[in-house]
């Protein structure tokens, strides 16, 4: 049997990250979906599903992602249902996230600062430059903005 799931989608509201009472971090979160395709008045409709996410994953959604962040969800659809306060059974249906991409940046700010220097560095060893200085007298390194001129016969296709 196959339960996988892929969404792409925005967070619908910040997140609040809570705690079972072992300890265990765990987020709701919903997800807003474009439909792919519009309705009569050339409109797009969404889909808002409905997530939860555990342990170091919500840790991390709940650090770095707000309203309107734009993530990709990986998980599994799980239904479930409990008697509400009027005695009523409700039926839910989560996707549990078992993976959790961040598909932009954190800040859109710093997006900017971003494209002057693609590898800032930091503490933690991530995000720094993989391109070793050139400490030789070879040719400069090509930066990230240069174009390069391609005749249409030297492309494969």
């Amino acid at each position: 049997m196959i339960n996988q799931i892929v969404l792409v989608g925005r967070l619908t509201k910040d997140l609040e990250l809570k705690y079972t009472y072992n300890n265990v971090a765990n987020l709701r979160f919903t997800v807003a979906v474009n439909r792919q395709f519009a309705n009569q008045q050339g409109e797009r409709q969404a889909d808002f599903i409905n997530c939860v996410a555990w342990r170091q994953t919500a840790e991390n959604m709940a650090k770095f992602l707000r309203k309107g962040s734009l993530i990709g969800v990986t998980g599994r659809i799980e239904t479930g249902s409990y008697q509400n306060q009027q005695g009523q059974t409700v039926y839910t249906t989560d996707v549990i996230a078992d993976s959790v991409q961040f598909l932009e940046p954190r800040d859109k700010n710093q997006n900017s600062q971003q494209q002057s220097n693609p590898f800032p560095a930091n503490n933690s060893g991530m995000g720094t430059n993989p391109f070793p200085s050139n400490t030789g007298n070879s040719a400069p390194e090509p930066t990230f903005n240069s174009t390069i001129d391609i005749n249409d016969d030297d492309l494969p296709f």
